[in-house]
This record gives C-alpha cells, sequence and structure tokens, in this order.
C-alpha cells in the first residue's frame, strides 16, 4: 500500500507543506522513505536531494516577496554552501563512510544537547 503512486504523492504533499512551512520537510521524507518505504539509504539521499530543489525554489519564492533579503550577503552565502556541497559530495565518493556517519553522530548529539540548554538571554 506504501508503494503505490498515490500514497507517494499524499506523503510528499504532506512533506512540501512542512518544507514549506520550515519544518524540514527533507528530514521526514529521509526518514519516511528509509523507515516506512523501505528505499535504500543511499537512494533516500538522492530523493530527498531532488526533493528539496522543487520545495526551496517555490519557499524561496513566497518568501522572498514577504522579506527581501540582503542580496550580497545571501549570494556570499550561497557561494559558499555551493563550494561545501561540492567539497561534500566529492569527499562523500572518497571517504570512509562510516567513520562519517559517527561523526555526523557526533554533531547531532551535539546540536541536540545545545537545544536542550538552551535559555533565552
Amino acid at each position: 500500500m506504501v508503494n503505490t503512486w498515490w500514497f507517494s504523492a499524499l506523503a510528499g504533499c504532506v512533506l512540501g507543506f512542512l518544507s514549506g512551512l520550515g519544518v524540514g520537510g527533507g528530514s521526514l521524507l529521509m526518514l519516511w522513505l528509509t523507515l516506512v518505504v523501505g528505499t535504500d539509504p543511499a537512494q533516500a539521499r538522492l530523493m530527498n536531494l531532488m526533493f528539496f530543489l522543487p520545495c526551496a525554489l517555490c519557499a524561496s519564492l513566497f518568501r522572498f516577496r514577504k522579506a527581501r533579503p540582503d542580496l550580497a550577503l545571501t549570494g556570499t552565502a550561497m557561494a559558499g554552501g555551493l563550494a561545501g556541497a561540492f567539497l561534500g559530495a566529492y569527499l562523500h565518493t572518497r571517504l570512509d563512510l562510516e567513520l562519517a556517519r559517527k561523526a555526523l553522530g557526533v554533531l547531532f548529539l551535539v546540536c541536540g544537547v545545545r537545544e536542550l540548554r538552551y535559555r533565552e538571554r
């Protein structure tokens, strides 16, 4: 049932809606694809990136109309993000994946502990 086209379209619609709200639909898509549908994690990552592109474009267009960003700062951040994404994708094919998984897990733990301990000043 979960592998039918209409169920995937419904899940994509719900996750796209959450992505438009800024909740992080892509992260939820990864969980959906790996845990519910049973997709291979490597294929799920690729599908997540492909899902992100139209969602980010649509959300950006609507948000751009509401609050105009500093384009110089945004352009600089985009160039840095593009360089980082290229480097990360390149190194992903060259590095030991087990080490990368552990490093990412530690990063998530540190971020989680920081969020739990965060207090507004």
